[in-house]
């Protein structure tokens, strides 16, 4: 192996772990986030908030030396996809902190006001997408298809919860009118989990790019 080469394999292995890096951030943020709905934590809701600049930053140092590399090294053909990928990758995780900001902010209109019910399955929509992250993360590292598609499969329960939820919430509305402007924000943070493991099912869909060089519609 060359020293150029060499230069670039490390140069784009710590393109990889920012990315491990920026996948964890944003599985924590998740999970505080649901944290601060269920106990109603205020102050963990802005913290959140407060957290995301480093989200955002860590996003930034991804595209920017996958792009430096590109224009630099100029890969060919897997290389360019592997950087390529990186960029999409990282862009899905920030908007999945970004939701976890979205649930906080939803957290904070509810306030002190009681929930009207506990929200089992909001708890299990965060912790199926959340297993979706560390799956897709780990299909990404190892570049492997099999558990790429595992994570479209997850995405299908989560669809099936998002519904059952929806559903609940506009019985409890139609019972509980004066609960009208929580049982909107318990809709708006179902809906947010939702669309992040979407954000999960579009970095299986790049992976799969990578390996096969292909285009795969994994939400059909």
């Amino acid at each position: 192996m060359s020293i150029i080469r060499g230069k670039f394999e490390d140069q784009l292995f710590e393109v990889k772990q920012k990315l491990i890096d920026l996948g964890n951030l944003s599985v924590e943020a998740l999970k505080h986030s649901i944290d601060a709905l269920d106990q109603q934590d205020m102050e963990l809701a802005l913290q959140i908030m407060d957290d995301d600049r480093k989200l955002n930053v860590l996003e930034e140092e991804i595209n920017d030396l996958a792009i430096l590399l590109i224009a630099k090294q100029q890969p060919v053909a897997t290389d360019l996809r592997r950087l390529i990928v990186a960029i999409k990758i990282a862009g899905d995780l920030e908007r999945i902190g970004d939701y976890a900001v979205n649930i906080s902010k939803s957290t904070i209109r509810i306030g002190k006001e009681p929930l009207i019910k506990p929200i089992v399955h909001i708890r299990q929509m965060h912790r199926l997408t959340s297993e979706m992250v560390q799956l897709v993360i780990d299909a990404y590292m190892d570049e492997d298809v099999v558990k790429a598609k595992k994570v479209a499969e997850i995405d299908d329960r989560i669809d099936e919860l998002y519904g059952e939820t929806i559903q609940e919430l506009l019985a409890l509305n139609i019972d509980h009118p004066e609960m009208t402007s929580q049982i909107t924000q318990l809709s708006f943070i179902s809906r947010y989990l939702e669309r992040a493991a979407d954000h999960v099912t579009n970095i299986s869909e790049n992976i799969i790019y990578l390996v096969k060089g292909k285009r795969y519609d994994l939400n059909d």
